[in-house]
């Protein structure tokens, strides 16, 4: 056994020396020349490698280093080349700091309670009408992700608390689901927000902006569905007896929720307010610092736990970003062959009005089997629709697609989370969801149709 891995490790030696040698692309990934004849062919084959790898569940790094080693042979890149590509996709993505901070301060708010506080607020002031607690949860969770840019771990948050209200409710679930997936492709926090505005040259601010529209009209829909399935099902209000939050009055559970308010205003409302006064007042620092302060007044935090908390909240989107960067180094090595400019080439003879329809039913259709990595799916898809010059309006509603497939993913985090907190099977989970997750991605598809 320890000669043949000697032996292994002496032919890797030797291939790794070799291909050191070999020349490296000299066109600039926005320069690349689409190959033609079987060259066209042969440069696709690294992309369907590392798309069957994601769907086999293969780590999205080993999948990308795998299909990156290929494309080097096959385009004669060389290792420096490829060294380049990783020192310099690491530090970009990293450098999208506004999405960092609004994740990191999101989750302190979290962890102090304020979402718990709310819901509790929003049973007592529907009085036993438990359609409208399953609405409120929805606009919960729909703004908790769209603050955070993470729809797993809003979802492992108030999923518990949904259940604990409402118990099981097949269209609660799938408008969590759909809400959940529009708030984290359009966030201003999101790793999917940081990655179109890399690819696609855009602004974060400007790309979020241009979507909220779709998005609040998405969140309405699957408002509706959770506001009409629970009074169909015509279910009441489960009792708890251990909630801490059932103990206090109103005026401390509103004092809890004031951080989470503060801070969704500041991020969807900051820019219109800076605006209208004449200078930039709700900035990143401002509004971090004022919600830090606002969870050590209102809730049982101290100062030291909020700050604590905000730095643990940052672990997430950190960890994300790093391993995109590194995904995406291996992505752009792919790309230096001409696979995308060899696609966007086919792409471009389609009748022009159907190609970002066509764009977005891809990203549903990879978002399926490869919905854990919805970021990685991104890096594969969003370069092509790049190629064709889209704006970054149609480049939105191809991540928004991505999302929705990634609702009727077995190994999607927020499907996983959802699953957990209702206590139900993720099979149960799929199925409750690929009939009303299905219709809002036909929506999209029109909605790609006419504005995109």
């Amino acid at each position: 056994m320890n000669l043949r891995k000697k032996m292994m490790f002496l032919l890797f030696s030797i291939f790794i020396g070799g291909l050191s040698g070999i020349s490296a692309y000299a066109a600039e990934m926005d320069k690349v020349v689409a190959p033609t004849g079987f060259k066209a062919i042969l440069v696709l084959i690294p992309l369907i490698l590392v798309l069957v790898l994601l769907f086999k569940k293969v780590d999205m790094i080993i999948a990308g280093l795998v299909a990156g080693i290929l494309a080097m042979i096959i385009g004669g890149i060389s290792l420096a080349d490829a060294n380049t590509q990783l020192l310099e996709t690491i530090p970009s993505m990293l450098s999208i700091t506004v999405p960092i901070i609004n994740s990191a301060v999101a989750m302190a708010v979290f962890k102090a309670g304020s979402y718990s506080a709310a819901l509790t607020l929003a049973k007592r002031g529907t009085k036993g009408k438990v359609e409208y607690v399953s609405a409120f949860i929805v606009i919960l969770l729909a703004a908790a992700t769209y603050m955070s840019g993470i729809g797993g771990g809003s979802a492992m948050v108030i999923a518990p608390l949904a259940f604990a209200a409402v118990g099981v409710v097949p269209e609660l679930i799938a408008a969590m689901s759909l809400a959940a997936a529009v708030s984290f492709t359009t966030s201003p926090a999101s790793l999917e927000s940081s990655i179109v505005s890399k690819l696609g040259d855009v602004s974060v601010a400007s790309y979020v902006s241009q979507m909220r529209p779709f998005w609040l009209l998405f969140v309405v829909l699957a408002i509706v569905l959770a506001f009409w399935g629970t009074k169909h099902r015509n279910i009441g209000f489960k009792e708890s007896e251990d909630d801490e939050y059932e103990q206090k009055s109103n005026g401390e559970l509103f004092k809890i929720t004031l951080p989470a308010i503060f801070l969704l205003f500041a991020v969807i409302f900051g820019p219109v307010v800076n605006d209208l006064i004449g200078f930039a007042f709700f900035t990143p620092l401002v509004y971090m610092v004022l919600t830090l302060v606002l969870v050590y007044l209102c809730t049982n935090f101290t100062m030291n736990q909020s700050v604590e908390a905000m730095v643990d909240g940052s672990t997430y989107i950190l960890t994300r970003l790093f391993q995109v960067g590194i995904f995406l180094a291996f992505i752009n090595v792919i790309a230096q062959t001409g696979t995308f400019a060899v696609i966007a080439g086919v792409a471009q003879n389609a009748p022009e009005f159907i190609v970002v329809p066509v764009a977005i039913l891809t990203g549903i259709l990879i978002g399926i089997p490869a919905g854990a990595y919805v970021g990685s799916v991104l890096t594969l898809v969003l370069p092509v629709a790049v190629s064709l010059g889209f704006p970054p309006l149609a480049l939105g509603f191809v991540t928004v697609g991505v999302g929705l497939g990634s609702q009727m993913s077995f190994v999607n985090i927020t499907m996983q989370a959802l699953s957990s907190g209702f206590q139900i099977p993720i099979l149960d989970v799929v199925k409750g969801n690929v009939k009303w997750l299905s219709l809002a991605s036909v929506i999209l598809l029109v909605i790609g149709f006419i504005f995109g």
